[in-house]
């Protein structure tokens, strides 16, 4: 494994635990949706664990991590000053992108809480014009915690936060799935969840595989290598 160092331009707080990491320094070749690996050397062993990024290719990167207290990475993270050096591998990883994905009348783009990062950088590459209509789900705790509503809506996507924990003024309260079998989630985008959309799914493994079987009920399938569907996703955990 190649390492290189870059550093810590700007942690920009968004809520307690949750922040956007920005490095200057090396970029590394990378398709939207794909991840790197970020590492320290703690206690004299390099320790690295893999992040999506939220930046195009070709710009400072861009990282949204949340910290778990008790972490072996995510703590020591959060402690850098601006200007700190850590480590980025070489070469991205992923198979998330949107090479196998078909043109479609609607693209839905669903996430629960940091696994909003890949689609960001399939904005910011203006990587979806190919798509009649983008929709974008993001379920989260907290109001706070969503990361990009002002980017993304100044953009002109359609925006639909799901928060768990609180009401929120212009969100739908609750968790995501209960909001498709009601039809809220269409009614609100004004756009169909079905066989005619493409819909990629992130973040939480239990909302994806709720999520999941509840598209394959409504007739979409799983987009396969050599068989094209409607469903592409990532687990983030």
């Amino acid at each position: 494994m190649t390492w290189t160092r870059v550093t810590l331009e700007k942690r920009i707080e968004l809520a307690p635990g949750l922040a956007r990491f920005r490095l200057s320094g090396h970029k590394p070749e990378f398709k939207p949706g794909q991840f790197v690996q970020l590492a320290l050397d703690i206690d004299g062993e390099r320790v690295g664990r893999p992040y999506s990024l939220c930046s195009a290719p070709g710009e400072d990167l861009e990282t949204l991590i949340v910290r778990v207290d008790g972490g072996a990475l995510t703590p020591a993270l959060f402690a850098l000053p601006q200007g700190a050096p850590l480590w980025v591998h070489t070469a991205a990883s992923g198979n998330f992108t949107l090479d196998r994905v078909r043109d479609a009348p609607s693209l839905w783009l669903i996430s629960t809480g940091t696994g909003i990062a890949p689609y960001m950088s399939m904005i910011r590459q203006d990587a979806l014009q190919r798509f009649g209509q983008v929709v974008f789900v993001h379920g989260v705790r907290l109001a706070a915690h969503l990361s990009y509503k002002r980017e993304i809506e100044e953009r002109g996507f359609v925006h639909l936060p799901v928060v768990s924990r609180e009401r929120s003024a212009g969100a739908l309260h609750g968790r995501i799935p209960e909001h498709i079998d009601s039809g809220d989630l269409e009614r609100r985008a004004g756009v169909k969840l079905d066989e005619s959309a493409q819909v990629l799914l992130c973040g939480n493994p239990a909302m994806i595989t709720q999520v999941y079987g509840q598209l394959i009920d409504r007739g979409l399938t799983k987009n396969r290598p050599r068989k094209p569907g409607n469903i592409t996703f990532e687990a983030y955990w």
